[in-house]
């Protein structure tokens, strides 16, 4: 009964099908493997960002602080440190604490940004000192700022934008 003329060429089927299956799977292998060491010996250049306009360097007095929307609505707050006439005067911190994403605000009467979420707390350079993000090490993120013609602009990424 299961001898007939289906036997041989079943046979044959699960053969050819097997070896296809198995050059499939080392074909997808050495693609992955290819892609993998592509990208070690090519790796992607770090795009440099976005420089916007934030506010003219002067208008801004040492000790004050503001804050700044980004074009996707997302606030920074930005402090003038000093009054050197650098870009190292100036600080931008992100206002949204990276615990929970809520908005930290200044305290000008303690010298830290709060959030009030869980007490979170953090220094005036954005490192946390107390609450759920200095438990986890956690500080405010900072973006990088230039001054170019007595203008102040901070740069963002690609997805800073949308």
């Amino acid at each position: 009964m299961g001898s007939g003329p289906t036997g041989p060429a079943r046979r044959d089927f699960l053969s050819t099908a097997g070896s296809l299956a198995m050059a499939g799977g080392l074909a997808a292998g050495y693609g992955a493997f290819g892609l993998m060491a592509g990208r070690f010996l090519f790796p992607v250049r770090k795009e440099e960002g976005l420089w916007i306009f934030v506010a003219p360097e002067a208008s801004l007095k040492q000790g004050e602080s503001f804050r700044f929307r980004l074009p996707n609505g997302r606030p920074v707050n930005v402090t003038r440190l000093a009054a050197k006439g650098s870009a190292e005067d100036f600080l931008a911190l992100s206002s949204t604490c990276p615990h929970l994403g809520c908005q930290v605000h200044w305290e000008p009467h303690k010298n830290r940004y709060y959030c009030p979420c869980h007490n979170g707390t953090f220094d005036p350079s954005g490192t946390a000192t107390g609450g759920p993000p200095a438990e986890a090490g956690e500080s405010l993120p900072r973006y990088p700022l230039r001054i170019e013609k007595g203008l102040l602009f901070i740069q963002i990424s690609q997805e800073g934008v949308s």
